[in-house]
């Protein structure tokens, strides 16, 4: 098991430039089934869970090929349904949470389709049924083994119809989306996901030859074709990333630019830190954390205590929830964290009380943040990284602490964050990596 012997209470300084978008790729990847003809893929980042698909991609027949830079190049000519019957397939897709969205392209194009469970954090129930209604409705039967975990859908033809998703799902939406482009008819998604990176995917679509309309928001309406071609498209950059970037230069009194961010697409990310009092000045297409020597939490307009919360797209992503938390450490006053899309997000911050941050977890939902405004610096410990954003978390504390703290388990971090112990190195971090 792999770990992070990191020194903290060093301040931080320079440019960082952000991975591309894990959640966009993993739909993005998937895609490329639909269609025999080449796919052009930019900035696809090098992290476990993204290089685990591409080559489950790679081992169903796909004909792969890097380019370097976070290029690849993808032609689905030959795809071996048969292997998703393999216990090599199950035991790869169970290991991959993005997985689940091979079942949309290849029900599409060859009307049938095995998965197992997928695996990825463990952060509370993550239920599928938005996906395989969503088959049902365009036409697929679907059977479910007890005994091996694995799901079968089957569908001679799909039928584009109208539905009303039970939950706004991004991998759901993404996964509906895939199958209907080529159903026949019409088919209607209202409380579809909205995110940027499923606006991303039906862009890419529609450049292949979908008919998608409404994209970017919640009601999609999606016109079967019956083939798609090839194309090129680029990820946008990982807006997790940038506001963990945030949160990192926030805790430590860094002074750090965050370059190439595409601002318009981070929807109401600096703000949300602006609300913990961190400053966050855009300029062009970068943002500029300077350092600060005390950043202080606002109150509502009522004097009642600030609570952040997240929830779909346009709103605060769960997937900054652990970020957040641990900026709040360190700020000036109180905050209250609600977490409320997931039931096993904040149970990583009784380590974080070990370190000395004051925080009261009121139920597995809620915790309140009391910020040391910098006056009372959290101290190394050691500590085993849960799950990727709770892993970070844990990271971002420590390089703010005094001591050497150690992370375990930090092949959960590098599923989701590329070379980020490299990266953090050039901005002067004092981290080390040991097998």
């Amino acid at each position: 098991m792999a770990y992070f012997e990191i020194e903290g209470g060093y301040g931080l300084h320079g440019e960082i430039t952000p991975q591309g978008a894990k959640n966009e790729a993993l739909q993005i990847i998937c895609a490329v089934l639909l269609t025999d003809q080449k796919v052009t893929l930019h900035n696809v980042p090098d992290i476990i869970d993204v290089n685990n698909l591409i080559r489950l991609i790679e081992n169903l027949g796909v004909l792969v090929k890097s380019k370097g830079d976070g290029v690849f190049e993808f032609e689905a000519k030959t795809v071996n349904i048969d292997y998703l019957k393999t216990s090599e397939f199950l035991k790869l897709a169970r290991s991959i949470r993005g997985s689940v969205m091979l079942i949309g392209p290849l029900l599409a194009r060859f009307g049938r389709v095995y998965a197992a469970k997928p695996g990825g954090d463990k952060i509370g129930r993550r239920k599928l049924d938005t996906h395989f209604i969503g088959m049902q409705k365009l036409g697929a039967s679907f059977d479910f083994c007890d005994d091996s975990s694995v799901f079968e859908l089957k569908a001679e033809k799909l039928t584009g119809c109208y539905m009303l998703l039970d939950e706004a799902s991004v991998t759901g939406t993404a996964n509906i989306v895939m199958a209907a482009v080529m159903a026949e008819g019409t088919t209607t998604i209202f409380n579809a996901a909205c995110e940027p990176y499923l606006s991303q995917l039906c862009k890419m679509l529609n450049r292949m030859g979908a008919k998608i309309s409404g994209v970017g928001s919640n009601l999609l309406t999606i016109e079967g074709v019956t083939s798609l071609n090839g194309c090129e498209h680029t990820m946008l950059p990982d807006m997790i990333e940038i506001g963990s970037f945030i949160g990192l230069a926030a805790m430590t009194q860094s002074h750090i630019r965050i370059k190439n961010v595409s601002v318009e697409n981070l929807g109401v990310i600096p703000d949300v830190f602006r609300r913990l009092g961190v400053i966050v000045i855009e300029e062009g297409d970068d943002l500029i954390i300077p350092e600060q020597k005390s950043y202080e939490v606002e109150t509502f307009m009522d004097g009642s205590i600030m609570t952040i919360s997240d929830a779909p797209w346009p709103g605060f992503t769960p997937d900054l929830i652990s970020i957040i938390l641990v900026t709040a450490i360190n700020a000036k006053g109180s905050v209250l964290i609600h977490q409320k899309m997931f039931e096993s997000r904040l149970f990583f911050v009784d380590k974080l009380i070990d370190m000395g941050a004051q925080i009261i977890l009121c139920d597995p939902h809620r915790a309140t943040v009391i910020g040391l405004d910098h006056k009372y610096p959290l101290k190394g410990i050691d500590m085993v990284s849960p799950d990727i954003r709770a892993g970070v978390a844990q990271l971002f504390a420590a390089l703010s602490a005094k001591g050497k703290s150690r992370i375990y388990n930090i092949e959960q971090i590098e599923r989701g964050y590329q070379n980020i112990d490299g990266r953090l190195k050039q901005l002067g971090a004092k981290i080390k990596r040991y097998e």
